[in-house]
């Protein structure tokens, strides 16, 4: 067997997919699963009911009762927060309170849109920068096709520019110039067969975990690669369910051959036979995509069995998840492919070792793997020379919130937080002051204004007391209140929560209610403690970092905004007049 040659068949271990083509296909066709699909797909699956009924009823996607004719959903997490989504969600409902049998209205999580919010859903579709007058215009068009013969398939409201051509931009990182040229990375492995060599390239290059934990890349593939086992797996987690998080969406869009290239590379190396794209349910048009761009390689011989004749098998498929926050962990992600619950598995065994159906598998960000492609086709200089002084290589950043023109970014590491802002996002809207932002989203806290000169740097921000994590770049001018914003973020990890353990289940609740009471004027002495001793037992004893990082919105607010906190609790006054009854 040559260095690349995967394993025959004979030592390879096929599984079966799980449930979900069959409890989506019946969603799509029914607008619900009932209790008699349910028994229809248990005995043609030849399993209980209840293996059924568990998975299906743990989703939010699916639907378990006949929908509302008109089901209406408001985001309210973080940047559609700021955009006052609250307060359109409570107009919505006055205006339709009168037919709730035709009219329901309720929240939905973070949908991927943070650059166009707020977000509105009707029917499972999507609309942008939403208001109560364009909103109640599509509620009543709908209210009067009820009885027509209209199609009501999910799909966005407006597509985006599906290539860069189309957009018009150039993005550094892409090797290839045009579409012949690309996946040469790929066929030079298979050609060369220089695994070692490339795995040194890619530590040279110092390419991190970009998802958020910034873990070097080459350990991770060189772990799995040495563990033990005939059958491996790789793993792309393109989940990003994080409010803020936006980044991914534009590398799938834009750049899935660098994605899908990195998958193959990895396999390759590590000596995977199958690698799965697990994409969040929202991001259609990049599911879309990347399908076809397989289909496309397929047909250039680049996947399936003994390819270009290097005895390597190795194929891939997009997994759409059946959603949830908590499939974006990545042990409950792979619980997700292998047709269970999303409930986040103990460590050890890491990933590397056990991971998909208790195989080595290689797991990694979007970013990361088209990074990949980056560091081998133009060399690992031209990478860590892209960024600044010190801080070596490329990060996209998605930028949202109270800014001017929101939007992702490709910047060298290093830029700071005020240029990216004020350079790349046009800054606050006139008249208005930043007081706060968050580095990556919720899970990285909020910092004041005054730390805006930090430098996009993994030590940098962490030594701050934060992460730069995902990009997922929040911005909060002076129409905000810290402590609200902290609320939103707390009340978004409880709704979250997957409810496995006991901790994170009742932990995130007491947070959200000792922060409710304080944003209504109800406060006790004995808070402070109380929230000390919460935020201990949620990071000891939270099984994944849900429930571990769930306090750090409100302890950074308590850290960096102290004169905000002191008025809510001791004065009783929201400056932003948002607390306290105030708006919505």
């Amino acid at each position: 067997m040559n260095v690349l040659q995967s394993p025959s068949p004979a030592e390879s271990t096929a599984h079966p997919g799980g449930v979900f083509e069959d409890l989506h296909h019946v969603q799509d066709t029914n607008g619900y699963v009932s209790a008699y699909e349910i028994e229809l797909i248990a005995a043609r699956r030849q399993v209980h009911v209840r293996d059924v009924h568990t998975v299906a009823s743990f989703y939010p996607h699916f639907r378990l009762k006949p929908p509302v004719p008109v089901d209406v959903r408001v985001c309210d997490d973080m940047t559609c927060h700021l955009y006052r989504a609250h307060g359109l969600k409570a107009a919505l409902e006055r205006k339709y309170a009168h037919i709730p049998n035709v009219v329901r209205v309720r929240d939905i999580s973070c949908v991927g849109r943070c650059d166009h919010a707020p977000i509105v859903t009707i029917n499972d579709r999507y609309y942008n920068e939403m208001d109560l007058a364009s909103t109640t215009q599509l509620i009543d068009r709908e209210i009067a096709q009820i009885d027509a013969d209209h199609p009501n398939a999910p799909h966005a409201h407006s597509k985006p520019p599906r290539s860069m051509e189309e957009r018009g931009m150039l993005i550094r990182c892409d090797p290839y110039p045009d579409r012949a040229s690309r996946y040469k990375c790929f066929k030079d492995l298979l050609q060369k067969e220089n695994v070692d060599e490339v795995m040194q390239t890619l530590k040279t290059g110092e390419l991190r975990g970009m998802g958020g934990a910034g873990f070097p890349t080459f350990i991770k593939w060189d772990a799995t690669r040495k563990s033990p086992g005939h059958t491996k797996y790789v793993v792309c987690n393109a989940d990003e369910s994080e409010p803020g998080t936006i980044k991914d969406r534009f590398i799938l869009q834009y750049l899935p051959h660098m994605v899908i290239e990195g998958m193959m590379l990895c396999g390759a190396l590590v000596g995977a036979e199958k690698g799965y794209l697990y994409i969040r349910h929202e991001y259609e048009l990049q599911a879309e995509i990347l399908r076809e761009e397989l289909n496309y390689i397929r047909s250039q011989g680049l996947l399936g069995t003994n390819i270009l004749g290097s005895g390597l098998n190795y194929d891939m498929e997009v997994f759409v998840s059946p959603g949830g926050y908590i499939c974006g962990e990545e042990t409950a992600l792979m619980e997700a492919i292998e047709g269970h619950r999303s409930e986040p598995r103990n460590k050890p065994p890491r990933t590397a070792n056990s991971g998909l159906w208790k195989s080595p598998t290689a797991l990694n960000n979007v970013e990361t793997f088209a990074l990949a492609i980056t560091i081998l086709g133009k060399g690992p200089d031209w990478y860590k020379n892209a960024g600044l002084p010190g801080s070596p290589g490329i990060k996209f950043v998605g930028v949202t919130g109270n800014v001017m023109k929101p939007g992702i970014f490709e910047l060298p590491m290093g830029t700071s937080y005020h240029d990216l802002v004020y350079t790349y996002a046009g800054g606050p809207m006139p008249g208005r002051e930043i007081i706060g932002f968050a580095p990556s989203g919720p899970s990285s806290g909020y910092l004041p204004a005054a730390m805006l000169d930090l430098p996009l740097d993994w030590d940098k921000v962490r030594n701050a007391g934060s992460m730069l994590g995902s990009g997922a770049v929040v911005i909060c001018d002076d129409t905000a209140c810290m402590l609200d914003m902290a609320l939103v973020a707390v009340r978004f990890y409880r709704n979250e929560s997957c409810g496995k353990c006991s901790p994170c289940r009742i932990g995130t609740q007491k947070l959200v209610d000792l922060l409710e009471n304080w944003t209504k004027g109800v406060s006790k002495p004995g808070d402070m403690a109380e929230l000390k001793d919460l935020s201990q037992v949620l990071r000891l004893a939270s099984i994944c970092g849900l429930g571990q990082i769930s306090p750090a919105p409100i302890e950074s607010v308590i850290k960096h905004f102290p004169d905000l906190m002191k008025e809510h609790i001791e004065d009783r006054h929201c400056r932003a007049g948002i607390c306290f009854g105030g708006r919505s």
